[in-house]
């Protein structure tokens, strides 16, 4: 039975359901903690395994859902979940930067990404619990919510269509910068440790400060993603359900995808068509709650959309580099 949260937000996360699944990501977060305890580097073999574990979760839990609460919940978690993990790989590329920026030995990577995927759960519920406060407070917020994502969708296009590279300068971001102010760093690693005593007093390694800026991209991440998956499902239960399965994988996904990520050169011109086809759709929903005659674009479809989107996009990243690796006559 639905929790009913306003005249028109419901939510099929009753106080067990929201009991079982933290204390199920409670347990997985824990053993991934286990697996990093003791750095090393992670082969491709381990890296698929664990990526197949984490894919087959979600399947499993859309089949319960789609037993227990019917079609329409199953299709809306699922949808929610392609949209997350199609944005949680360009949180890989992002993450791949900032790692190569500070020059993080391979050995400490996954521990690395486990923090900023822990960081980022946190962030996802605080956003979470954010949207389904805004959106109680009227149909408005759909209109926001849409008009965030086509605003992100035109700026991601146009950073594509122009070329430019995605960069990191450590010497400019705010965090890294804002922390060295207040303490000293270290020159080097050591070990993996975040903080040391070095010269009588603290001081933070390199390996803390790439935590800190992987932290902080996830803030940027999550004022996108959030919305995204609202504009698939209104239920707060649902959203962070698919954001916390898109994003538990990451850590194995990155090994996997650690070489072919450069090479999906239209993936960020296929997010911007995602992002601004959600943005239409909860504008469209919204309109149509004021005009009834204003048709909306179902799930189902939906779900159709952004599967074709991420297809092409691959294809065409594919035959392009194809293309350029072919020798010329």
């Amino acid at each position: 039975m639905a929790t009913v949260l306003s005249a028109d937000l419901t939510t099929i996360g009753t106080p067990a359901l929201w009991a079982i699944t933290v204390a199920a990501l409670a347990v997985l977060l824990s053993v991934d903690f286990v697996l990093t305890r003791r750095p090393h580097e992670v082969r491709m073999r381990e890296a698929v395994g664990w990526s197949l574990f984490y894919l087959a979760l979600p399947v499993g839990f859309g089949v319960y859902l789609w037993q227990a609460f019917g079609t329409t919940v199953s299709v809306e978690f699922f949808t929610g979940y392609v949209v997350e993990k199609s944005l949680s790989v360009d949180n890989l590329f992002v993450f791949m930067l900032l790692l190569s920026a500070f020059a993080v030995p391979a050995v400490y990577a996954q521990r690395v990404l486990l923090y900023g995927i822990i960081g980022a759960l946190v962030l996802r519920a605080i956003f979470i619990a954010l949207g389904a406060a805004v959106l109680q407070s009227g149909t408005w917020a759909f209109l926001l919510f849409g008009g965030i994502l086509i605003l992100t969708a035109g700026k991601v296009m146009k950073d594509a269509l122009a070329g430019h590279e995605q960069e990191v300068d450590i010497s400019r971001m705010r965090s890294v910068r804002l922390l060295r102010r207040f303490m000293p760093v270290t020159d080097d690693y050591r070990g993996s440790r975040l903080v040391v005593r070095e010269g009588g007093r603290r001081a933070l390694t390199p390996l803390a400060l790439a935590m800190v800026a992987v932290f902080v991209t996830d803030i940027v991440f999550a004022v996108d993603s959030v919305p995204a998956v609202y504009g698939v499902t209104e239920d707060p239960f649902l959203v962070f359900a698919t954001n916390a399965f898109a994003l538990l994988g990451l850590r194995a996904l990155y090994f996997v995808l650690q070489g072919a990520l450069a090479k999906l050169r239209h993936l960020n011109h296929g997010l911007a068509v995602i992002l601004a086809f959600i943005g239409v759709k909860l504008v469209l929903h919204w309109a149509h709650g004021i005009w009834p005659v204003i048709p909306e674009i179902p799930t189902l479809l939906s779900l159709g959309v952004i599967i074709a989107v991420l297809v092409i996009v691959t294809i065409t990243s594919l035959t392009a580099n194809q293309r350029d690796d072919s020798p010329r006559p």
